[in-house]
Formats: structure tokens, sequence, C-alpha cells
């Protein structure tokens, strides 16, 4: 997810994409413990993401 797409949600929308996305992560990071994944860079993508919702999030509560 790109930041300016991440800029045009509302606060609701923001919550709510994080929590699904730390989801993904974390079933990502279970899948690659127990049998490698196809593609690992895929979890540095997903990490990264959250990254981005969290910073954003932040942002707007101290604004």
């Amino acid at each position: 997810m790109k930041q300016s797409e991440i800029k045009d949600l509302s606060a609701a929308e923001l919550q709510e994409k994080l929590n699904q996305t730390k989801k993904v992560y974390a079933d990502l990071k279970m899948a690659h413990a127990i049998s490698p994944i196809e593609n690992p860079l895929q979890i540095r993508s997903v990490r990264r993401t959250v990254a981005r919702l969290a910073t954003e999030l932040t942002k707007r509560e101290l604004q």
C-alpha cells in the first residue's frame, strides 16, 4: 500500500486496515516458521505497510 493511498483513508479505515494487515503479517510469519513460504520478501513488504499505517495513525492523533 502506497503512502498516497494511506493518506486518503479516514482514521477509522486506517485502524481497520492496520488490524487486518497485522493479522496478515502474523499469519505470514507463522507460515514461514512452519515451512518456508514461496516469497519471503512478502513478509518485509507487509511489515513496512504495518509501519506506514501505524505512523499515519499516530501522526493524525497528534494533530
